[in-house]
């Protein structure tokens, strides 16, 4: 005898049915795209690399203009040298700090963008002549008020001079911490300097309510206290010695990258 079509048998036979071929389809489609999805993700990035030095411009080839201006290098953030124990072009330094063997633990004063734990090394990259940047472009990443924000800093080659920032990825409110991605807000930051007169390694940058006056000052973002000390936070992080300090530090003080990378090869050697 034929099973009525409202069984509770027939019901589940096709739902199950249904599962196993939308998965399946699912399933074909990511595969499938992965290698589109992986090459949009790399071309955003470039992008966005391109956008904060001020070298982006609609319509142009971002590949060849990103290999064309821009070398990638990787620095060991525990003594601000560049290191050859990775790969620049395949290193994910996001990804690396799961690893408790390749990252390390914060807490306390010592983790004011709320990190928790930080990569031991990091990628930078420097626009022009590698041995002599325009420019170096700093990955930043720090607790905004919903979230993590990830984004980039670009500093002049001189290891102070703030030539711009962008954010690629937050969950900030539209209209309030959300204008971090506000042209008008981010042209702020052009020639601003992250290091006052003293010269010490503690960065002196941060965004300030009520209009900014100093040369180390941004406007805090209106309505948006907490998206702003988020921001302040994660500079005063990634831009001290816990971070990027002791590299940006080499600039300031006149040491050509060549001297720099040559340090790295010699201590090499040695350990041959």
């Amino acid at each position: 005898m034929a099973q009525s079509n409202n069984s509770i048998k027939k019901i589940l036979t096709v739902a199950f049915a249904l599962c196993i071929v939308c998965s399946i389809i699912v399933s074909t489609a990511a595969v499938a795209l992965r290698s589109k999805q992986q090459f949009n993700q790399e071309l955003d990035r470039k992008t966005n690399i391109l956008e904060v030095a001020n070298l982006y411009e609609s319509g142009m080839d971002v590949n060849e203009t990103y290999e064309s201006m821009i070398t990638p290098r990787v620095v060991n953030l525990e003594t601000g040298e560049y290191s050859a124990e990775h790969d620049p072009d395949t290193y994910n330094a996001f990804e690396s700090r799961r690893d408790p063997a390749a990252s390390r633990t914060l807490s306390g004063e010592r983790d004011p963008a709320g990190l928790t734990r930080v990569e031991k090394y990091s990628t930078v990259y420097l626009v022009g002549d590698p041995d002599d940047p325009e420019q170096i472009i700093l990955p930043i990443r720090g607790q905004g008020l919903w979230g993590l924000m990830r984004g980039f800093l670009s500093v002049e080659g001189d290891g102070n001079t703030i030539v711009g920032i962008t954010y690629y990825e937050h969950a900030e409110t539209p209209g309030l911490g959300g204008e971090v991605n506000n042209p008008r807000w981010q042209a702020q930051w052009e020639g601003k300097e992250i290091f006052d007169e003293q010269g010490e390694l503690d960065p002196a940058i941060r965004l300030v309510k009520g209009g900014a006056s100093g040369e180390t000052e941004v406007d805090a973002l209106s309505g948006a206290t907490l998206t702003s000390n988020g921001v302040t936070n994660m500079l005063q992080f990634w831009l001290s010695p816990e971070g990027f300090g002791d590299y940006l530090a080499r600039f300031r003080e006149g040491t050509s990258q060549a001297e720099t990378q040559g340090a790295d090869v010699e201590l090499e050697s040695e350990g041959a």
